[in-house]
């Protein structure tokens, strides 16, 4: 799948939990296009571990953080949007391959 305004960081922590996080700034008229973009790609975490999410160390396969805040900044509206997923490492395998992430 195709991601056209998330770009996607990996980290780890030591037990081995995954973290990807995105964050886009954008102009109100793409905001609408931010939403889709996040929508799908949580869709595709609760359609493939549907029933698995929640916190990793409570047993849970994945889970996320998502902030949306406006710019207050002088100058053109924006907002900025955040995504941070959170997963083992058969969740990060299978989204890395799902959005064509490097591994």
């Amino acid at each position: 799948m195709t991601l056209d305004y998330l770009d996607f960081d990996y980290s780890e922590d030591t037990e081995g939990i995954g973290v990807f996080d995105a964050m886009a700034t954008i102009r109100p008229q793409h905001l609408a296009a931010v939403r889709a973009e996040v929508e799908q790609v949580l869709g595709w975490a609760n359609d493939v571990f549907a029933g698995r999410r929640g916190p990793v160390e409570d047993g849970g396969e994945w889970d996320y953080d998502l902030q949306e805040m406006p710019d207050d900044s002088p100058g053109e509206a924006r907002h900025t949007v955040t995504l941070s997923i959170s997963g083992t490492e058969a969740f990060c395998a299978a989204f890395r391959e799902a959005f064509d992430l490097p591994g």
